[in-house]
């Protein structure tokens, strides 16, 4: 199937209500307009994720990227990074971990799990708007697998 035929969803998961404002308004920036669906905990992502059985199968055949913040209220992001990494249906979804935690044993962690990107938000707003224009344009050219 043609990458025209199912744009990809961008499934935001951050809790941060500034932060997500500032992704999404730079992603926009950077002329990706593809659907931003924005979870501010892991619980609520998990559901869209997995879908009502928990199996993931009603993501079959979508293209998602996967914007995710390590630190939320319910639950930690690398269990999330996990249990889509080790579904069959999500696996091969992109993860980008969006976080403020710079830690090399997280970094390594969450790499292990799978994650492909690992960005630590830069405290200074400009640098954090201009990372995410960065990543914007990363999105326009990156090829997105279909889940099985």
């Amino acid at each position: 199937m043609s990458q025209d035929a199912k744009p990809v969803t961008i499934v935001m998961i951050e809790d941060d209500e500034g932060h997500a404002r500032l992704i999404e308004r730079n992603i926009r920036r950077a002329g990706v307009n593809n659907e931003i669906i924005p979870f501010v905990n892991g619980t609520d992502a998990l559901k869209f994720l997995f879908g009502a059985d928990g199996s993931g199968e009603v993501q079959s055949g979508q293209q998602l990227l996967i914007l995710l913040d390590l630190n939320l209220p319910d639950m930690t992001g690398v269990d999330i990074l996990q249990k889509v990494k080790s579904n069959q249906h999500t696996k091969r979804s992109p993860v980008v971990v969006l976080t403020t935690t710079d830690d090399s044993r997280e970094i390594q962690r969450c790499y292990d799990l799978g994650a492909n990107v690992y960005i630590t938000k830069p405290v200074n707003y400009d640098s954090f708007a201009h990372a995410i224009r960065q990543l914007g344009l990363f999105f326009a050219v990156m090829q997105v697998p279909e889940t099985d």
